[in-house]
């Protein structure tokens, strides 16, 4: 008999990103590839009888939850391969196969947190040579386990929206005060994008209000967390745009043009600090 998933609404949004990069790499021109992804859902699939039809995946879900994955990876790749010693710390891992993907180099420390039910799920997944840390990235304490004397690349990945208040910003505090130096890369949600988050589809199956985001990228730079703005990617404009499926890819081409409304799509933000 299936064991089902006990996972709360917020923490079951790691089942759609999983989803989104599963159906990605069965596509034809996939932008990820991430064939692990997709034989992870497939096993929880059989092992726990979830129906990921439920999530009403759309093809605009899909790419640009991959997207943001791939745009979000280079970035640690470029951050290690100037920092062979470098921490990679990535809030809110859920069960994405990154590290695999980015394939650091040895001298890598590599730090996935997540809730504890999360955790579970990657060690009994996700085998990956990383540090697992359970905790509500919110909640102090748990950065007291990161090396504080080496440069560090933070990565969080459709985290933002699904914080309450301004515990993203207290988080990143606590971060780059543990931190000695390194960079910050997360996909933005401007308010609008954030707020209408909560009536697409797929968000409304899992019951989330999400709510958190910021217009100006230039915004965290007043958080006190000592990040200045570095890099906005906006992806409408991406290469792998040429990847999409019609007609999203001529309509992803007509808001490119727009840099109001490209940023109300995926953007990758990248901060020093």
């Amino acid at each position: 008999m299936p064991s089902p998933l006990r996972l709360d609404p917020v923490q079951e949004t790691l089942l759609l990103t999983l989803y989104a990069r599963a159906l990605d790499s069965k596509a034809p021109h996939p932008i990820l590839g991430d064939t692990r992804s997709a034989g992870l859902a497939d096993r929880i699939a059989e092992d726990t009888g979830y129906d990921f039809a439920k999530l009403k995946l759309k093809p605009s879900l899909v790419t640009s939850t991959a997207l943001r994955a791939k745009k979000l990876d280079d970035v640690i790749r470029g951050f290690v391969a100037a920092h062979p010693d470098a921490v990679v710390v990535d809030l809110g891992c859920g069960l994405d196969p990154r590290w695999a993907r980015c394939a650091p180099p040895d001298g890598v420390d590599w730090y996935d947190i997540d809730f504890p039910e999360v955790i579970e799920l990657r060690r009994r997944y996700l085998p990956d040579r990383t540090h697992l840390v359970a905790a509500d990235v919110t909640e102090p304490g748990w950065s007291g386990t990161l090396p504080g004397d080496r440069p560090a690349v933070v990565v969080a990945d459709g985290v933002l929206p699904f914080l309450p208040g301004d515990s993203f910003r207290t988080t990143l505090r606590r971060l780059t005060t543990r931190l000695r130096s390194g960079e910050l890369a997360l996909n933005g949600y401007t308010r609008f994008a954030a707020w209408a988050m909560k009536y697409h589809p797929s968000i409304k199956a899992l019951g989330i209000a999400a709510a958190q985001g910021f217009d100006d990228p230039h915004e965290p730079e007043q958080w006190d967390a000592g990040l200045t703005f570095a890099e906005e990617q906006l992806l409408t404009r991406a290469p792998e745009v040429a990847a999409f499926p019609q007609p999203l890819r001529a309509l992803t081409r007509l808001v490119a043009r727009s840099t109001a409304l490209s940023r109300q799509g995926t953007r990758v933000l990248r901060y020093r600090f």
